[in-house]
């Protein structure tokens, strides 16, 4: 790495500002359907961002060729998108300010996943095993899935990052058929649960061992339980559903760049101006939410985002109130000069090195109140406690939402009650 610093240095044009992102990441992935190995997935991705700023113009150009000839041709083409963005940028006439990081950063391993692939097919296989308990179970699978990523980050007036990250996930999922009734219970992999960073001591931790059976059990309890009823009631969500509605309700609404109206033709807008920073009651007085880089284990966890930016503990959401978006640097600048001065986070990311960053949620966390599940569960009269995500639809601007869940069960007079099929709720992300 000290190496491409160094001819990136020595070939930076004169610019305002020029940096390099250099990403090199190895993913794995192992699994077994039906108690048959499948081929092993395995991938290397290697490749650099360009970005420069000249005047109030910025460009970006990618390149897998990290010769002195590829670096050379990516500035060239990241300058001449800077001169063409001149006049025409969204920061109306002034050039951002990006910073000039200094650190490293590494994710902490308890216990390094040096597994052979014969021992993590043995591990599959047990699982996959522990799935065939009836013959009313049609399908079934698990899955590891690795991913180690190094990112170097460089700015040609000597600022540098080195970030390492290891992610771990295990997965399984188990489909059940009966009288013409057709249901799959999941658990963990990568959007229903179990996404944390380190090494074997997730697969330990997880719950992974023994997983298999129980799986299995609530798939044969889906495909003989009614269907959820209709009807207004509460609704208790489990940890492996509340991610996708913090991800959809309070994550997307909250991206600065969005609320400035970068992404309207593409992904939409947001229902969250910037005026309501700092008085909109987001939800009761219960609600704390915070963006959180600091917690090892989590998914999003590092020192400094694609911009270079510090990244620390902020709330987001304080006592139900609304106090920052999460917008990096360069968004927070151009929010100032639209008079809004609201902060913002270190979260600004590139989903790959052939990616611009943009303001990108991570690690978005509603803290934990006084109430425990049993107590929560004693105060409904009439609910549904509901598990694992299977469907979603919500509008442009991240309103009005609609999620299915693969696991339902009644809660009737503050008491846990019969299984349920297909639960589904919507609602209004303003008044959830």
């Amino acid at each position: 790495m000290e190496a491409l610093v160094n001819r990136f240095r020595a070939l930076a044009p004169a610019v305002d500002y020029c940096s390099i992102r250099v990403v090199d990441e190895d993913t794995e992935i192992v699994s077994v359907r039906q108690d048959v190995p499948e081929p092993v997935q395995a991938s290397r991705d290697r490749g650099a961002m360009v970005t420069v700023v000249d005047g109030d113009g910025i460009g970006y150009a990618a390149t897998s060729d990290l010769s002195d000839a590829g670096l050379k041709d990516a500035m060239a083409r990241a300058r001449e998108w800077a001169r063409l963005a001149r006049g025409r940028s969204v920061f109306e006439g002034a050039p951002p300010e990006l910073p000039r990081p200094k650190g490293r950063y590494a994710t902490p391993v308890a216990k390094p996943l040096r597994m052979s692939k014969a021992e993590r097919l043995d591990l599959l296989m047990r699982e996959s095993a522990a799935c065939r308990i009836d013959g009313r179970i049609v399908d079934w699978a698990a899955m590891l899935w690795t991913t180690r990523t190094r990112q170097l980050l460089a700015t040609a007036d000597g600022g540098e990052t080195i970030q390492e990250w290891e992610f771990t996930v295990p997965g399984l999922h188990v489909t059940a058929h009966s009288d013409g009734v057709t249901q799959t219970r999941s658990w963990g992999g990568r959007y229903n649960g179990y996404c944390q960073q380190g090494g074997f001591e997730i697969v330990e931790r997880s719950g992974f061992v023994g997983s298999g059976r129980l799986t299995a059990e609530e798939a044969l309890q889906l495909v003989a339980a009614p269907n959820c009823p209709g009807g207004t009631m509460d609704v208790v969500l489990m940890p492996d559903q509340m991610m996708l509605q913090i991800h959809e309700s309070i994550g997307h609404p909250l991206e600065l760049d969005r609320i400035l109206g970068d992404e309207r033709n593409y992904a939409g807008t947001s229902f969250v101006t910037l005026d309501m920073f700092g008085s909109y009651r987001y939800g009761s007085a219960l609600l704390n939410v915070t963006y959180d880089p600091t917690r090892s284990e989590e998914f999003a966890t590092f020192a400094f985002d694609d911009e270079g930016t510090p990244a620390r503990r902020e709330y987001l959401i304080k006592d139900g109130v609304l106090l920052r978006p999460l917008g990096g640097t360069s968004s927070q600048q151009r929010a100032r000069r639209r008079r809004a001065d609201i902060g913002g986070v270190a979260t600004t990311r590139a989903c790959g090195w052939n990616r611009p960053p943009i303001d990108r949620m991570s690690n978005v966390n509603v803290e934990p109140g006084t109430s425990t599940l049993d107590e929560m569960i004693a105060a409904t009269e009439l609910g549904v406690l509901m598990k694992t995500n299977r469907s979603w639809s919500i509008d442009d601007s991240r309103n009005k939402f609609q999620f299915g869940c693969e696991w339902g069960r009644m809660i009737r007079n503050g008491r846990l009650a019969e299984v349920v099929r297909d639960p589904n709720y919507r609602g209004i992300s303003a008044t959830f």
